[in-house]
């Protein structure tokens, strides 16, 4: 940012006109941003393409079966057997449940007729009732409160009910995810204050930066309300609760770059006007950078298959954007308001001594300095080695029991009716074919081992029709997987029949499929953005390829200590976890976008610090001053952004639990190692050719003895200009 600018950005006027248009924008994008739930889409068909199988049979089957219906099962088991009793209560029952809100009127007729839809299992021990729920669009806000109805008129004294099925499930989840957006905003920055608190050294100045967090999270809700409101982006739990972690994130990220600078440059001036003017001139381009390439990042999502995954990339990239715009305005407005004070006890007097040029990075940068091929090899070389633990990794995708961290109520119902024999029958495969094929689909469908038998067809319309068969597998399962593959094999064969399955698993199924066609496309789409990016802010070639090496290495070892962690420390910390290092097939993608996009930040932070100061000292002392300025800083910020991602293993979602995990561990990662070890080694082994083509620093000098700063004393005066 120009000098110019910052300085009329944070003037003695101009500081109170960015105040006040900053609390006009948060006061108006708050009342979006409150109503951000009422916008989120978190049905199942609104997450795959229109090309995937199972989609296109959604669309044929939408004047027929109506996409929004929830099968339902209320599951009885009693260990000694169900007795007479028993089973007339069950009916009894099954005839008060067709009261419940959402019950569509066929269901309504079968639980009230003189034979109530009552399975018993052939042990009889346990038996169920089968509904359907219809709420239209909104059944992910309605199903809790139908689900608690339900819950208060099933009951079998001594023995145990459960709510399963696709509305079991549903009803799960959308507790699971209930207030949770408050709950973890509010750890995290709970996390974020006592981190500041450690950072600062300050009661006071933390405040500051939450505060602007708070604001930018506020104005990019607000947006991205309108966005989903009218121009149709997908909004859903996961990408909102990931969105709030990621401002608050970023924003204290930018905010403890921005306050080390300001409080390098009070030093050096007597107005904090002008020393914020200087810190805005040399941290806002670093800062910048940074949340151009997250953005960029983020937005390379949009060419995801899956409908969740493109449109999570533009949520999350509003949120930095806007996050940004805060941090280069608000805060650095707020901080020249409030002046010096904020910094007590310990304030940056004028003309006193930087006490990070003998900091705890500045004897790093010495011990590395006189082996510095050694040091990079050994890290690499141990970086290398956890990168090994990747291949324990299984992305073919999480059983309905592995998806939470705790045996939730429609789990324990999906236990109990595969321990008593029972199939779910919420889970069938749909056929969709050619009228006059349904003898041969039905045919074929009866030598795929895994269903029951098939309905009786139904036209749909079109000189087509449908008919469904249960398959005998929990509905996310490798074992459902192959049975959809083996159906799909089955009809797609007989000539003539266009025959499309879909259903639940081959939702699912699908959904692995676009997962790992995104991994391919998406992940070299990311490098190669990035390295641009780092080729136009370095103006190097060789510099920007060292660091995309760097990031990658990292979040191969991030990958590789995360799967064993996933596979030996977590089932010991949670009360359900999944055997082995089983991920969510999009697992992959969505750690390697956070942790290159957030991971390059560091590097970025400190290799603007590096080439700056490379025109005056040459690169090798430019690298050590480089470290020693921005180490604390990056390491705050590191550990800022590791405990909010860390945040979300709070969710009981084994996806997000994962994920929150392997960000943290790769950013401490690219913090504590990469960045301070690995990357300066690097620099202070390869000297000025890092910059080539660039003649920034042709010399190539050598590192030479300097004298030792002035250490800054014991205590600062606690007055001073203002």
């Amino acid at each position: 940012m120009h000098r110019q600018i910052a300085g009329r950005l944070t003037g003695r006027v101009s500081k109170w006109v960015v105040l006040a248009v900053v609390v006009v924008a948060t006061a108006g994008m708050g009342a979006f941003s409150s109503k951000l739930t009422e916008v989120q889409n978190n049905e199942a068909a609104s997450w795959l393409p229109g090309s995937a199988e199972s989609t296109k049979v959604s669309k044929e089957l939408s004047g027929t079966l109506d996409p929004n219906e929830i099968p339902t099962l209320v599951v009885y088991e009693r260990g000694s057997g169900l007795t007479p009793d028993d089973l007339a209560g069950i009916a009894a029952q099954a005839a008060e449940l067709a009261g419940v809100d959402g019950v569509t009127e066929e269901s309504q007729a079968l639980l009230t007729g003189p034979q109530p839809p009552v399975v018993v299992s052939p042990d009889g021990r346990a038996a169920f009732v089968p509904f359907v729920w219809d709420f239209g669009p909104d059944g992910w806000t309605e199903v809790p409160d139908a689900a608690e109805q339900v819950r208060d008129i099933a009951m079998l004294d001594g023995g145990e009910v459960h709510l399963a099925g696709y509305g079991g499930q549903a009803a799960d989840a959308a507790e699971a995810f209930e207030g949770i957006d408050g709950a973890l905003l509010l750890t995290a920055l709970g996390v974020v204050v006592v981190i500041l608190l450690l950072t600062y050294r300050s009661p006071v100045l933390w405040i500051l930066p939450i505060l602007s967090a708070v604001v930018s999270y506020t104005i990019s809700g607000g947006v991205v309300y309108l966005l989903a409101r009218y121009a149709d982006l997908t909004v859903n739990g996961q990408s909102q609760a990931i969105l709030g972690i990621l401002v608050i994130g970023a924003g204290t990220d930018y905010a403890l770059l921005l306050v080390a600078r300001y409080r390098e440059e009070l030093r050096r001036h007597e107005d904090r006007h002008e020393a914020m003017a200087f810190a805005l001139h040399r941290a806002a381009p670093a800062i910048l950078a940074s949340a151009a390439t997250v953005v960029v990042g983020l937005l390379c999502l949009v060419v995801a298959d899956l409908n969740s995954t493109a449109g999570l990339g533009p949520v999350l990239a509003v949120g930095v954007a806007v996050t940004f715009l805060v941090m280069v305005t608000l805060l650095p407005a707020l901080l020249v308001i409030c002046g010096r004070w904020l910094f007590w006890p310990k304030r940056p007097a004028f003309g006193s001594a930087e006490p990070t040029a003998t900091g705890f990075w500045a004897r790093v940068g010495g011990r590395i300095a006189p082996r510095p091929r050694a040091v990079w090899a050994v890290t690499a070389g141990l970086l290398l080695i956890a990168c090994l633990g990747v291949l324990k990794l299984d992305t073919s995708g999480l059983s309905t029991e592995d998806t939470y961290t705790e045996e939730l109520d429609s789990i324990r119902g999906q236990a109990v009716l595969v321990e008593h024999g029972l199939q779910d029958t919420s889970n069938t495969v749909q056929v969709v074919a050619a009228s006059d094929a349904m003898d041969d689909v039905a045919t074929a469908l009866g030598d795929v081992e895994g269903l029951g038998d098939a309905t009786e067809p139904t036209e749909v319309g079109g000189g087509r029709s449908y008919l469904e068969a249960t398959i005998e597998h929990d509905i996310s399962s490798p074992a459902a997987f192959t049975v959809v593959a083996d159906t799909r094999d089955a009809v797609h064969g007989i000539d003539g029949a266009g025959a499309l399955v879909g259903g639940g698993s081959a939702f699912y199924l699908d959904t692995k499929v676009a997962s790992e066609r995104d991994n391919k496309v998406i992940i070299p789409i990311v490098l190669a953005v990035v390295f641009l990016i780092l080729v136009g802010l370095l103006r190097s070639l060789v510099a920007p390829v060292l660091l995309i090496g760097t990031v990658v290495l990292s979040f191969g070892a991030a990958l590789g200590i995360s799967a064993m962690l996933f596979d030996h420390v977590l089932p010991l910390v949670f009360d359900q976890w999944p055997d082995g290092a089983n991920v969510d097939p999009g697992f992959p993608l969505f750690a390697f976008v956070f942790l290159v996009a957030l991971g390059i930040d560091y590097n970025i932070f400190l290799m603007t610090r590096v080439r700056e100061e490379t025109v005056a000292r040459g690169t090798r002392r430019g690298t050590l001053v480089g470290l020693a300025s921005t180490g604390g800083v990056i390491t705050s910020a590191g550990l800022v952004l590791a405990a909010t991602f860390l945040v979300l293993g709070t969710i009981p979602v084994v996806f997000l639990a994962e994920l929150g995990i392997a960000v943290a561990l790769g950013v401490l990662l690219d913090t504590m190692i990469v960045r301070s070890v690995l990357v300066t080694a690097l620099n202070l082994d390869l000297g000025g050719k890092i910059w080539w083509p660039s003649k920034l620093d042709t010399e190539d000098r050598p590192l030479a003895p300097e004298p030792e700063p002035a250490r800054e004393p014991a205590t600062t005066s606690a007055t001073g200009p203002a």
